[in-house]
Protein backbone atom coordinates (compact mmCIF):
# COMPACT_ATOMS: atom_id res chain seq x y z
CA UNK A 1 0.00 0.00 0.00
CA UNK A 2 1.48 3.37 -1.07
CA UNK A 3 0.42 6.15 1.19
CA UNK A 4 1.98 9.12 -0.02
CA UNK A 5 1.00 10.79 -2.85
CA UNK A 6 3.98 13.03 -3.41
CA UNK A 7 7.15 11.87 -5.34
CA UNK A 8 10.23 13.33 -6.19
CA UNK A 9 10.02 11.12 -9.34
CA UNK A 10 6.92 9.60 -11.44
CA UNK A 11 7.66 7.29 -13.89
CA UNK A 12 5.21 5.94 -16.15
CA UNK A 13 4.99 2.99 -18.00
CA UNK A 14 6.71 -0.49 -16.77
CA UNK A 15 8.00 -1.21 -19.80
CA UNK A 16 11.34 -1.94 -20.84
CA UNK A 17 12.35 2.10 -20.49
CA UNK A 18 10.21 2.65 -17.34
CA UNK A 19 12.27 -0.45 -15.74
CA UNK A 20 15.78 0.02 -17.15
CA UNK A 21 15.69 4.16 -15.78
CA UNK A 22 14.05 2.84 -12.45
CA UNK A 23 16.90 0.15 -12.09
CA UNK A 24 19.71 2.72 -13.15
CA UNK A 25 18.21 5.34 -9.99
CA UNK A 26 18.21 2.35 -7.92
CA UNK A 27 22.08 1.81 -8.34
CA UNK A 28 23.04 5.25 -7.50
CA UNK A 29 23.71 6.63 -4.30
CA UNK A 30 22.68 10.16 -5.38
CA UNK A 31 18.97 9.32 -5.62
CA UNK A 32 18.90 6.83 -2.49
CA UNK A 33 16.55 9.32 -0.77
CA UNK A 34 14.45 10.42 -3.55
CA UNK A 35 10.79 8.78 -3.63
CA UNK A 36 10.43 7.14 -7.20
CA UNK A 37 6.47 5.74 -7.96
CA UNK A 38 6.27 3.60 -10.78
CA UNK A 39 2.45 4.09 -12.37
CA UNK A 40 1.33 0.98 -14.98
CA UNK A 41 -2.42 -0.16 -15.40
CA UNK A 42 -0.85 -3.55 -15.54
CA UNK A 43 0.79 -5.97 -13.53
CA UNK A 44 3.38 -6.98 -15.93
CA UNK A 45 2.77 -11.07 -15.02
CA UNK A 46 2.97 -12.53 -18.38
CA UNK A 47 5.27 -12.89 -21.24
CA UNK A 48 4.16 -10.84 -23.69
CA UNK A 49 7.35 -10.15 -25.80
CA UNK A 50 11.21 -11.03 -26.45
CA UNK A 51 13.84 -8.60 -26.95
CA UNK A 52 16.85 -9.30 -28.41
CA UNK A 53 20.08 -7.48 -29.14
CA UNK A 54 24.13 -8.09 -29.67
CA UNK A 55 27.03 -7.60 -27.55
CA UNK A 56 30.73 -8.25 -26.78
CA UNK A 57 31.61 -9.93 -23.58
CA UNK A 58 29.99 -10.11 -20.64
CA UNK A 59 26.54 -7.88 -20.27
CA UNK A 60 24.65 -6.92 -17.17
CA UNK A 61 21.69 -8.88 -18.68
CA UNK A 62 23.38 -12.11 -18.63
CA UNK A 63 21.64 -13.89 -15.37
CA UNK A 64 18.32 -13.24 -17.28
CA UNK A 65 19.06 -14.02 -20.60
CA UNK A 66 17.60 -17.22 -21.89
CA UNK A 67 19.67 -18.00 -24.71
CA UNK A 68 22.51 -16.66 -27.02
CA UNK A 69 24.50 -17.69 -30.31
CA UNK A 70 27.53 -17.02 -32.29
CA UNK A 71 26.71 -17.48 -35.55
CA UNK A 72 24.06 -15.81 -37.72
CA UNK A 73 22.12 -16.76 -40.79
CA UNK A 74 20.59 -14.63 -43.95
CA UNK A 75 18.64 -15.53 -46.52
CA UNK A 76 17.76 -14.15 -50.02
CA UNK A 77 15.85 -15.38 -53.12
CA UNK A 78 19.15 -15.03 -54.05
CA UNK A 79 22.15 -15.43 -51.25
CA UNK A 80 22.85 -17.93 -48.02
CA UNK A 81 24.91 -15.78 -45.58
CA UNK A 82 26.73 -17.70 -42.08
CA UNK A 83 27.64 -14.60 -40.50
CA UNK A 84 30.38 -15.31 -37.37
CA UNK A 85 29.37 -12.42 -34.95
CA UNK A 86 32.70 -13.03 -32.57
CA UNK A 87 33.26 -11.03 -30.81
CA UNK A 88 29.94 -10.15 -30.19
CA UNK A 89 27.01 -12.72 -28.74
CA UNK A 90 23.40 -11.94 -29.99
CA UNK A 91 21.20 -12.42 -26.54
CA UNK A 92 17.34 -13.03 -26.04
CA UNK A 93 15.54 -11.91 -22.58
CA UNK A 94 11.98 -13.30 -22.31
CA UNK A 95 9.95 -9.68 -21.13
CA UNK A 96 8.32 -11.72 -17.75
CA UNK A 97 11.77 -12.88 -17.02
CA UNK A 98 13.31 -8.84 -17.36
CA UNK A 99 9.69 -7.44 -15.45
CA UNK A 100 10.09 -9.70 -12.18
CA UNK A 101 13.73 -9.13 -11.86
CA UNK A 102 13.66 -6.08 -12.17
CA UNK A 103 10.39 -5.96 -9.67
CA UNK A 104 12.37 -8.13 -7.49
CA UNK A 105 15.15 -5.78 -7.58
CA UNK A 106 13.11 -2.48 -6.98
CA UNK A 107 11.01 -4.23 -4.14
CA UNK A 108 14.15 -4.77 -1.99
CA UNK A 109 14.19 -0.51 -2.09
CA UNK A 110 11.81 1.16 0.64
CA UNK A 111 11.88 4.49 -1.91
CA UNK A 112 10.57 2.56 -4.87
CA UNK A 113 6.77 2.46 -5.18
CA UNK A 114 4.75 0.44 -7.52
CA UNK A 115 1.43 1.54 -8.23
CA UNK A 116 -0.92 -0.25 -10.94
CA UNK A 117 -3.34 2.47 -11.92
CA UNK A 118 -4.21 4.01 -15.31
CA UNK A 119 -2.59 7.46 -15.56
CA UNK A 120 -5.06 9.91 -17.64
CA UNK A 121 -3.40 13.16 -17.64
CA UNK A 122 -0.21 15.21 -16.43
CA UNK A 123 -0.23 18.88 -15.61
CA UNK A 124 2.28 20.51 -16.02
CA UNK A 125 2.86 23.15 -13.77
CA UNK A 126 5.57 24.47 -10.96
CA UNK A 127 4.58 21.25 -9.09
CA UNK A 128 3.56 18.50 -11.50
CA UNK A 129 0.31 16.43 -10.88
CA UNK A 130 -0.38 13.25 -12.33
CA UNK A 131 -3.62 12.53 -12.56
CA UNK A 132 -5.15 8.86 -12.69
CA UNK A 133 -8.16 6.58 -12.65
CA UNK A 134 -8.09 6.93 -8.78
CA UNK A 135 -6.17 9.25 -7.29
CA UNK A 136 -4.30 12.61 -8.38
CA UNK A 137 -0.31 12.18 -7.45
CA UNK A 138 2.71 15.30 -7.57
CA UNK A 139 6.28 15.00 -8.56
CA UNK A 140 9.43 17.11 -8.97
CA UNK A 141 10.03 15.42 -12.51
CA UNK A 142 7.75 12.60 -14.86
CA UNK A 143 9.37 10.38 -16.89
CA UNK A 144 6.37 9.02 -19.71
CA UNK A 145 6.25 6.00 -21.84
CA UNK A 146 2.86 6.90 -23.36
CA UNK A 147 3.00 7.71 -26.74
CA UNK A 148 1.78 11.45 -27.94
CA UNK A 149 -1.71 11.70 -29.53
CA UNK A 150 0.25 13.97 -32.47
CA UNK A 151 1.71 10.70 -33.52
CA UNK A 152 -1.13 8.84 -34.61
CA UNK A 153 -2.91 12.37 -35.85
CA UNK A 154 -3.86 12.31 -39.50
CA UNK A 155 -1.93 15.61 -39.89
CA UNK A 156 1.26 13.66 -38.60
CA UNK A 157 3.22 13.65 -42.53
CA UNK A 158 6.28 12.05 -41.06
CA UNK A 159 7.52 8.59 -42.63
CA UNK A 160 5.57 6.19 -40.50
CA UNK A 161 7.06 2.66 -41.42
CA UNK A 162 5.50 0.07 -38.78
CA UNK A 163 7.63 -3.38 -38.04
CA UNK A 164 4.69 -5.70 -37.33
CA UNK A 165 4.52 -9.41 -36.35
CA UNK A 166 3.52 -12.64 -35.07
CA UNK A 167 5.28 -15.05 -33.54
CA UNK A 168 5.20 -18.57 -32.00
CA UNK A 169 7.27 -20.57 -29.87
CA UNK A 170 6.85 -24.07 -31.40
CA UNK A 171 7.91 -28.01 -29.80
CA UNK A 172 8.87 -30.82 -32.39
CA UNK A 173 8.63 -34.46 -31.12
CA UNK A 174 12.39 -34.93 -32.66
CA UNK A 175 15.36 -32.80 -32.94
CA UNK A 176 15.28 -30.13 -35.75
CA UNK A 177 17.01 -26.88 -35.27
CA UNK A 178 20.79 -26.37 -34.99
CA UNK A 179 20.68 -23.83 -31.61
CA UNK A 180 23.96 -22.92 -31.64
CA UNK A 181 22.68 -20.25 -34.78
CA UNK A 182 19.70 -18.17 -35.30
CA UNK A 183 18.03 -17.06 -38.59
CA UNK A 184 18.33 -13.20 -37.95
CA UNK A 185 15.91 -12.65 -41.69
CA UNK A 186 14.58 -15.29 -44.00
CA UNK A 187 13.26 -13.64 -47.14
CA UNK A 188 12.66 -17.03 -48.67
CA UNK A 189 8.88 -17.24 -47.93
CA UNK A 190 7.16 -13.39 -48.60
CA UNK A 191 3.93 -11.57 -48.89
CA UNK A 192 4.03 -10.57 -52.63
CA UNK A 193 6.28 -7.28 -53.38
CA UNK A 194 6.78 -6.21 -49.47
CA UNK A 195 9.57 -5.99 -47.23
CA UNK A 196 8.46 -9.54 -45.15
CA UNK A 197 10.70 -12.06 -43.71
CA UNK A 198 11.04 -15.07 -41.05
CA UNK A 199 13.33 -14.41 -38.08
CA UNK A 200 14.23 -17.98 -36.51
CA UNK A 201 15.68 -18.09 -32.42
CA UNK A 202 16.44 -21.57 -31.79
CA UNK A 203 16.37 -22.11 -28.27
CA UNK A 204 16.98 -25.82 -28.12
CA UNK A 205 17.07 -28.75 -30.93
CA UNK A 206 13.13 -28.74 -30.08
CA UNK A 207 12.21 -25.40 -29.51
CA UNK A 208 12.57 -22.25 -31.24
CA UNK A 209 10.25 -19.16 -31.97
CA UNK A 210 9.08 -18.47 -35.32
CA UNK A 211 8.66 -15.16 -36.45
CA UNK A 212 6.87 -13.26 -39.51
CA UNK A 213 7.44 -9.69 -39.60
CA UNK A 214 6.60 -6.86 -42.08
CA UNK A 215 8.46 -3.67 -42.71
CA UNK A 216 5.32 -1.97 -43.82
CA UNK A 217 2.93 1.19 -44.06
CA UNK A 218 0.16 -1.07 -43.20
CA UNK A 219 -1.06 -3.51 -41.05
CA UNK A 220 -2.59 -7.28 -41.72
CA UNK A 221 -4.91 -9.73 -40.44
CA UNK A 222 -3.87 -11.81 -37.53
CA UNK A 223 -4.55 -14.51 -40.09
CA UNK A 224 -1.98 -13.57 -42.40
CA UNK A 225 0.33 -13.89 -39.88
CA UNK A 226 -0.54 -17.24 -39.03
CA UNK A 227 -0.42 -18.47 -42.73
CA UNK A 228 2.91 -17.31 -43.57
CA UNK A 229 4.20 -19.26 -40.25
CA UNK A 230 2.61 -22.49 -40.97
CA UNK A 231 4.14 -22.12 -44.24
CA UNK A 232 7.41 -21.19 -43.17
CA UNK A 233 7.45 -24.41 -41.03
CA UNK A 234 6.14 -26.77 -43.26
CA UNK A 235 7.80 -25.58 -46.77
CA UNK A 236 11.02 -24.19 -45.33
CA UNK A 237 11.95 -26.14 -42.02
CA UNK A 238 9.86 -28.74 -43.70
CA UNK A 239 8.49 -29.89 -40.20
CA UNK A 240 4.94 -31.85 -40.00
CA UNK A 241 4.69 -32.66 -36.31
CA UNK A 242 4.65 -29.71 -33.59
CA UNK A 243 3.07 -28.11 -31.16
CA UNK A 244 2.68 -24.23 -30.29
CA UNK A 245 3.34 -23.11 -26.71
CA UNK A 246 3.18 -19.40 -26.74
CA UNK A 247 2.38 -16.68 -29.68
CA UNK A 248 3.65 -13.49 -29.30
CA UNK A 249 2.55 -10.03 -31.55
CA UNK A 250 3.73 -6.58 -31.89
CA UNK A 251 3.85 -3.15 -33.46
CA UNK A 252 6.85 -1.07 -33.43
CA UNK A 253 7.19 2.20 -35.17
CA UNK A 254 10.18 3.23 -37.67
CA UNK A 255 9.91 6.58 -38.16
CA UNK A 256 11.49 10.23 -38.14
CA UNK A 257 8.33 11.44 -36.22
CA UNK A 258 10.55 13.71 -33.36
CA UNK A 259 9.18 11.96 -30.29
CA UNK A 260 12.26 13.67 -28.61
CA UNK A 261 10.96 17.27 -28.95
CA UNK A 262 7.96 16.09 -26.71
CA UNK A 263 10.28 16.36 -23.77
CA UNK A 264 10.02 19.26 -21.09
CA UNK A 265 11.88 20.46 -18.62
CA UNK A 266 9.46 18.49 -16.04
CA UNK A 267 8.28 15.99 -18.42
CA UNK A 268 10.94 13.35 -20.07
CA UNK A 269 9.71 10.82 -23.00
CA UNK A 270 11.34 7.68 -22.37
CA UNK A 271 11.56 4.72 -24.67
CA UNK A 272 8.82 4.27 -27.90
CA UNK A 273 7.24 7.84 -27.00
CA UNK A 274 11.30 9.33 -26.56
CA UNK A 275 11.68 8.09 -29.76
CA UNK A 276 14.29 5.42 -28.61
CA UNK A 277 13.57 3.06 -30.78
CA UNK A 278 15.78 3.24 -33.78
CA UNK A 279 14.08 4.50 -37.10
CA UNK A 280 15.79 2.23 -39.36
CA UNK A 281 15.34 -1.23 -37.50
CA UNK A 282 13.65 -1.26 -34.41
CA UNK A 283 15.71 -2.14 -32.34
CA UNK A 284 15.51 -0.59 -28.82
CA UNK A 285 17.38 -2.58 -25.88
CA UNK A 286 20.65 -1.63 -26.05
CA UNK A 287 19.47 1.98 -27.14
CA UNK A 288 17.31 2.04 -24.02
CA UNK A 289 20.37 0.99 -21.87
CA UNK A 290 22.30 3.99 -23.17
CA UNK A 291 19.64 6.54 -23.25
CA UNK A 292 18.83 5.69 -19.40
CA UNK A 293 22.52 6.06 -18.53
CA UNK A 294 23.05 9.52 -20.49
CA UNK A 295 19.46 10.68 -18.23
CA UNK A 296 21.49 9.77 -14.92
CA UNK A 297 24.31 11.23 -15.42
CA UNK A 298 22.20 14.72 -16.53
CA UNK A 299 20.26 14.53 -13.18
CA UNK A 300 23.40 14.36 -11.34
CA UNK A 301 24.56 17.36 -13.09
CA UNK A 302 21.33 19.67 -12.68
CA UNK A 303 20.95 19.43 -16.47
CA UNK A 304 17.89 18.69 -18.63
CA UNK A 305 17.17 14.68 -18.62
CA UNK A 306 16.81 14.61 -22.28
CA UNK A 307 19.10 16.49 -22.98
CA UNK A 308 21.89 15.38 -25.59
CA UNK A 309 20.18 11.74 -25.90
CA UNK A 310 20.75 11.84 -29.72
CA UNK A 311 23.17 11.98 -32.64
CA UNK A 312 21.77 14.06 -35.76
CA UNK A 313 23.98 12.09 -38.33
CA UNK A 314 22.10 8.76 -37.70
CA UNK A 315 18.58 10.86 -37.43
CA UNK A 316 19.81 11.47 -41.14
CA UNK A 317 20.75 7.92 -41.80
CA UNK A 318 17.42 6.74 -40.46
CA UNK A 319 15.59 9.10 -42.89
CA UNK A 320 17.32 7.90 -46.25
CA UNK A 321 16.44 4.56 -45.43
CA UNK A 322 12.51 5.03 -44.11
CA UNK A 323 12.34 6.75 -47.24
CA UNK A 324 13.53 4.25 -49.07
CA UNK A 325 11.51 1.58 -47.61
CA UNK A 326 8.43 4.17 -47.97
CA UNK A 327 9.01 5.05 -51.65
CA UNK A 328 10.21 1.63 -52.55
CA UNK A 329 8.87 -0.95 -50.40
CA UNK A 330 9.87 -4.32 -52.28
CA UNK A 331 13.86 -3.07 -52.10
CA UNK A 332 13.88 -3.87 -48.32
CA UNK A 333 15.03 -7.33 -49.51
CA UNK A 334 18.19 -6.16 -51.38
CA UNK A 335 18.60 -3.42 -49.29
CA UNK A 336 19.46 -5.90 -46.00
CA UNK A 337 21.22 -8.20 -48.30
CA UNK A 338 23.67 -5.54 -49.38
CA UNK A 339 23.97 -4.53 -46.03
CA UNK A 340 24.93 -8.04 -44.66
CA UNK A 341 26.96 -9.10 -47.76
CA UNK A 342 29.28 -6.33 -47.93
CA UNK A 343 29.93 -4.96 -44.58
CA UNK A 344 31.76 -7.05 -41.72
CA UNK A 345 30.29 -7.84 -38.73
CA UNK A 346 31.86 -4.94 -36.42
CA UNK A 347 31.09 -2.33 -39.38
CA UNK A 348 27.47 -3.41 -39.12
CA UNK A 349 26.87 -3.70 -35.40
CA UNK A 350 28.94 -0.22 -34.42
CA UNK A 351 26.70 1.47 -37.54
CA UNK A 352 23.66 0.01 -35.61
CA UNK A 353 24.45 0.92 -32.25
CA UNK A 354 25.19 4.51 -33.31
CA UNK A 355 29.71 3.91 -32.47
CA UNK A 356 30.62 3.91 -36.20
CA UNK A 357 33.32 6.52 -37.19
CA UNK A 358 32.62 8.64 -40.22
CA UNK A 359 34.83 5.88 -42.28
CA UNK A 360 32.78 3.22 -41.41
CA UNK A 361 29.84 5.03 -42.37
CA UNK A 362 30.69 5.92 -45.76
CA UNK A 363 31.95 1.87 -46.32
CA UNK A 364 27.82 1.83 -45.24
CA UNK A 365 26.92 3.85 -47.52
CA UNK A 366 28.65 2.56 -50.31
CA UNK A 367 27.39 -0.60 -50.37
CA UNK A 368 23.89 0.50 -50.05
CA UNK A 369 24.72 2.55 -53.29
CA UNK A 370 21.30 2.81 -55.48
CA UNK A 371 19.15 5.29 -57.08
CA UNK A 372 16.89 4.97 -55.17
CA UNK A 373 19.18 6.02 -52.31
CA UNK A 374 20.48 8.72 -53.94
CA UNK A 375 16.50 10.05 -55.16
CA UNK A 376 16.15 9.75 -50.99
CA UNK A 377 19.32 11.32 -49.87
CA UNK A 378 18.45 14.42 -51.82
CA UNK A 379 14.59 14.60 -50.50
CA UNK A 380 16.10 13.98 -47.09
CA UNK A 381 18.33 17.14 -47.23
CA UNK A 382 15.39 19.52 -48.52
Amino acid sequence: MVNSKSFDYIIIGNGLAGLQLALALSKESAFANKQIALLDKSSKSINDKTWSYWEKGIGKWDAIVKKSWDRALFFSSKKHLTLELKPYKYKTIQALDFYNNAKSILLENNNFHFIEDEVLTIEDQNKIVVHTNSNNYTTNHVFDSRITEDYFSSLNNYINIIQHFKGCVIRTNTPIFNSNEFTMMDYRVKDGEQTTFTYVLPFSETEALIEFTYFTTTVVEEETYDGFIKKYISETLKIDDYKILETESGSIPMTNFPFNNYSTKNITKIGTAGGWVKGSTGYSFKHTEKKVLKIIENLKQNKKPSKGLFKKRYKFYDTIFLKVLHDDNEKGEWIFEQFYAKNSIDTMFRFLDEESSLLEELKIMKSLFSRAFIQAFFKTLK
